[in-house]
């Protein structure tokens, strides 16, 4: 049997877990104490005792997302492909969404967006440091292709992509994606391929 300790902590992540989720299916204004403990199979006094107000519970799932990211992309950045799997989490579509989501949430409380503010910064500092060191074997000019301007485009190419296709846009946008993997197949080519 899990002792106390763990099962509280179980309890946290299923609060977070289940906020996260209904702000992906139905937007961030459905985030409320009762649905939250709904979908997370808790009471709704127990959500509100971890998260005394709604923003310190979107504030939670901020952090907590942001830790992921983090730990994600530093194991990856560890691997023979770094700068692909940059690109993987950037394409990441239910990802993009959440980011979406906040930004919207962030539009009527701007506690959210500072928090998200830093949890970006934490995330592409983390990365840039993390492939830095690489910009020689990958043949890279570090004054020509700075690695923090290569990582926000690495970022950001995927998520106006996606927030643009979600709208009907489309032109240019295969285009641009076939550059990037040209030039990840240049940087870190697939052995396999």
């Amino acid at each position: 049997m899990p002792s106390a300790g763990a099962r509280r902590t179980e309890k946290l992540q299923a609060i977070l877990a289940a906020t996260e989720q209904l702000m992906l299916e139905q937007g961030y204004g459905s985030v409320t104490y009762r649905s939250v403990a709904a979908k997370a199979g808790v009471a709704a006094g127990l959500v509100q005792y971890y998260f005394p107000s709604l923003d310190d519970l979107f504030v939670g799932v901020l952090r907590s997302g942001t830790d992921r990211v983090i730990e994600g992309l530093e194991d990856a950045a560890r691997s023979e492909h770094p700068l692909r799997a940059l690109w993987e989490y950037a394409n990441n579509r239910s990802g993009t969404a959440l980011l979406m989501e906040f930004m919207a949430l962030a539009n009527h409380r701007p506690g959210v967006g500072e928090v998200i503010g830093e949890g970006g910064e934490r995330v592409r500092c983390a990365v840039v440091e993390a492939v830095s060191g690489r910009w020689p074997d990958y043949g890279l000019d570090e004054d020509t292709l700075p690695p923090s301007a290569l990582v926000f485009l690495l970022g950001a190419i995927p998520r106006m992509v996606h927030l643009e296709e979600g709208l009907g846009t489309f032109a240019g946008h295969a285009e641009t994606v076939a550059v990037v993997e040209r030039f990840l197949d240049r940087v870190e080519p697939n052995v396999a391929d």
